[in-house]
C-alpha cells in the first residue's frame, strides 16, 4: 500500500491521476479568435467570416441552446444539414455548453435520420430548411428544432443568434472522457452505430492531424472542404481550427471540380482532405488544367485505399502531394499515414500499403484467437491507443464485438511488412471462399484498374453451385471505350492465379457511392440484384 503526495491512498500499486479533467474542445475556436480574430477564418460562397465573428457567433448559439431551450451538459444535438457556416458553428457551441454534437448523413431519408434521433436520445434537432420532412420525422423524437434558413418549422438559427449575440457563456468543464460527438458509422452492415468520441480524444486526434498529416500548417494556409462536416471532414476541420487555418466551404451541395479547382486559385488552398473517388474525379476534370493549384501542399485521402493507377495520375497532375490515412469513424483516421514523401510514380513506392502506425498508436495484425500472425501474414488489424473511441453508444453487444484485450478490431483484413508498413487486403465481410481457398478482392482490383480501358472495377464474391462462390467483377469503361473490346479475364490471366480469375463479368456506365463517395460491396450487391444480374437470383 503507498500513499501518494496528497495524501490519497492508492490500492494499485501505481500514481492516481490527481485530475481527467481536459481542454473544451470549444476552446479551439476561442483560441483562434483571440490571435486571429481580424483574418478571415470561414468562407462559404460568396461569404467571409473573420475569427472573431465566427466565434461570436457560435458563442450566441450557445447562449439560445442554454437560455432558450435548457441545454444541459450530456444532451444530445441532432443536426440534418448540408455544409454551411451555420453547421460549422453549431459544431463548437454544443461542445461549449457540453452538450454532444450529433451529425447525420445528410442524404439519409426521413426515416433513417428519426431513427438516429431515437437511437441517440437527441433532445433537439438542429436542420436545414431544405430538410422539411426529416424534421417532421424527428419531431415526436426532439423537445425542440432550431431551423437554418426560411422554414416553416423550428426556431430560426439566424434570429437566435442574433436576439444573443454578445452573450459568450463560459465553456463547460469537461472531462477526459466526456462525450463531445456521436460519430455514426455508415451503417454498410446493418444500422447505423453511434461511436462515442470524447473531448480527450479529439484533442489528441487534432494535435496528431497536425502533427502526422499536416506538420507546418497555420494561418497562412487555407483548407477547402470536398466531403460532409458530419463526418471525417468535421474531423479534418477541427484540426484547421485549432491551427487557425482558415476553412473553404464550395456554395451549393452538388460536387463540381470546376468550382473546387476555382476556390483553390482563388484562395491558393494549401490542403484538402477527402476520398480516392473524390480525388479521382478532381483529376480527372478538364479544370484542374485550367486552374493554379501550385499552392497545394496536402491532398489528404482516407476513407479507402487509393488504386495505383488513380495514385499515378493524381501524382502527374499535382505532384508531390498526397497523403493517405487509414482509419475508421471509430479511430477518427488515426491508425496509419502514408505521406508525401513517400508517394512514387516508379518502383520505390510500396504499392498497395496505407502506410505506417500513427504518432502515439500501436497497429498489430491479429488471427482469430487474438495472436498476433507473423510477419506478412495476413489476419485482422487491430489498434490501441488515444485515438481510439470509448464505445458503441447503448450497444454492449457490438461493444463485445469490437474489442479484445483492449484492442479495438476493424475489422479490416492486411499484412505488415518487416518495416512496420501496413497493407490492406480488404474488409473480412470482403473476402470470399472459392473451392477452399481465400480470395481478398483488392489484390484483383489493383490489377484490373491497370488496364487502359477501364475507369472503376469491383469484385465481390458471389454464390456457384460448384466451388461455393465465384467471383463477379463490375467494370466501368472510361469515356469512349467499348465495353466489348475489353478482355477482363484475358487481362488478368498470368497476373493473378488462376482460381482467383472472376468467371462473370458485367459492365456498368458506374458504380454507386455512398453518401461519404465510397464505394462499397453492399450498395453493388444491391445494385446487381436490382438489375437481376446476380448468379441464381432468379
Amino acid at each position: 500500500m503507498r500513499t501518494d503526495v496528497s495524501g490519497r491512498i492508492d490500492l494499485s500499486g501505481g500514481i492516481t491521476p490527481a485530475t481527467t479533467r481536459v481542454m473544451n474542445l470549444s476552446q479551439f475556436l476561442t483560441q483562434a479568435a483571440r490571435r486571429l480574430g481580424d483574418d478571415t477564418g470561414l468562407v462559404w460562397g460568396d461569404t467571409t467570416w473573420t475569427w472573431a465573428q465566427v466565434e461570436a457567433r457560435s458563442a450566441a448559439i450557445a447562449a439560445a441552446l442554454v437560455a432558450d431551450f435548457g441545454v444541459q451538459k450530456g444532451d444530445r444535438i441532432l443536426v440534418q444539414s448540408a455544409n454551411c457556416n451555420q453547421m460549422f458553428e453549431a459544431m463548437f457551441a454544443c461542445w461549449r455548453v457540453g452538450a454532444i454534437w450529433v451529425p447525420a448523413n445528410y442524404r439519409q431519408s426521413p426515416d433513417e435520420v428519426a431513427w438516429l434521433a431515437g437511437s441517440s436520445q437527441a433532445r433537439g434537432l438542429i436542420c436545414g430548411a431544405a430538410f422539411a420532412d426529416h424534421a417532421r420525422a424527428c419531431a415526436d423524437q426532439v423537445d425542440f428544432t432550431i431551423s437554418i434558413g426560411a422554414a416553416d418549422f423550428g426556431s430560426d438559427y439566424d434570429a437566435l443568434t442574433d436576439r444573443h449575440m454578445g452573450s459568450a457563456p463560459s465553456p463547460v468543464d469537461v472531462q477526459r472522457d466526456d462525450p463531445c460527438w456521436f460519430f455514426f458509422t455508415s451503417g454498410t452492415t446493418g444500422k447505423p452505430k453511434a461511436a462515442v468520441l470524447t473531448h480527450g480524444q479529439m484533442a489528441f486526434v487534432a494535435t496528431n492531424h497536425m502533427c502526422d498529416l499536416m506538420p507546418d500548417s497555420g494561418p497562412d494556409d487555407a483548407s477547402i472542404v470536398v466531403a460532409p462536416l458530419s463526418h471525417g471532414a468535421g474531423v479534418h476541420q477541427l484540426a484547421q481550427v485549432a491551427k487557425g487555418v482558415k476553412t473553404i466551404l464550395p456554395p451549393g451541395e452538388r460536387f463540381d471540380p470546376a468550382t473546387i479547382w476555382a476556390l483553390v486559385e482563388k484562395w491558393r488552398v494549401t490542403n484538402a482532405f477527402t476520398v480516392p473517388t473524390i480525388v479521382k474525379m478532381l483529376v480527372e476534370h478538364p479544370a484542374v488544367d485550367l486552374h493554379d493549384h501550385s499552392s497545394l501542399r496536402y491532398v489528404i485521402y482516407a476513407g479507402a485505399p487509393m488504386y495505383r493507377a488513380d495514385q499515378i495520375t493524381a501524382l502527374q497532375k499535382l505532384g508531390p502531394v498526397l497523403a493517405q490515412y487509414f482509419g475508421l469513424g471509430e479511430v477518427t483516421g488515426n491508425i496509419t499515414v502514408l505521406p508525401p514523401a513517400q508517394h512514387f510514380t516508379d518502383e520505390r513506392m510500396r504499392i498497395g500499403t496505407c502506410g505506417f502506425a500513427r504518432t502515439g498508436m500501436q497497429v498489430q495484425i491479429q488471427d482469430a484467437a487474438g495472436a498476433e500472425v507473423a510477419l506478412g501474414g495476413t489476419g485482422e488489424i487491430c489498434v490501441i491507443g488515444p485515438a481510439v473511441f470509448a464505445g458503441y453508444f447503448n450497444n454492449p453487444d457490438a461493444n463485445a464485438k469490437a474489442f479484445r484485450n483492449g484492442w479495438f478490431l476493424t475489422g479490416d483484413l492486411g499484412h505488415m511488412d518487416a518495416d512496420g508498413y501496413v497493407y490492406l487486403t480488404g474488409r473480412a465481410s470482403d473476402m470470399y471462399i472459392s473451392g477452399g481457398s481465400n480470395i481478398y478482392p483488392r489484390e484483383i482490383e489493383e490489377k484490373l484498374l491497370l488496364h487502359p480501358q477501364v475507369s472503376e472495377c469491383a469484385i465481390l464474391g458471389v454464390p456457384d453451385p460448384l466451388w461455393g462462390e465465384v467471383g463477379l467483377a463490375v467494370v466501368v469503361p472510361v469515356p469512349g471505350a467499348d465495353a466489348a473490346q475489353i478482355d477482363v479475364v484475358g487481362w488478368l490471366s498470368g497476373q493473378v492465379a488462376k482460381y482467383k480469375l472472376p468467371k462473370v463479368v458485367v459492365f456498368w456506365e458506374a458504380l454507386p457511392k455512398s453518401g461519404y463517395g465510397k464505394i462499397t460491396k453492399k450498395l453493388i450487391h444491391e445494385e446487381l440484384v436490382r438489375r437481376g444480374e446476380l448468379p441464381g437470383q432468379g
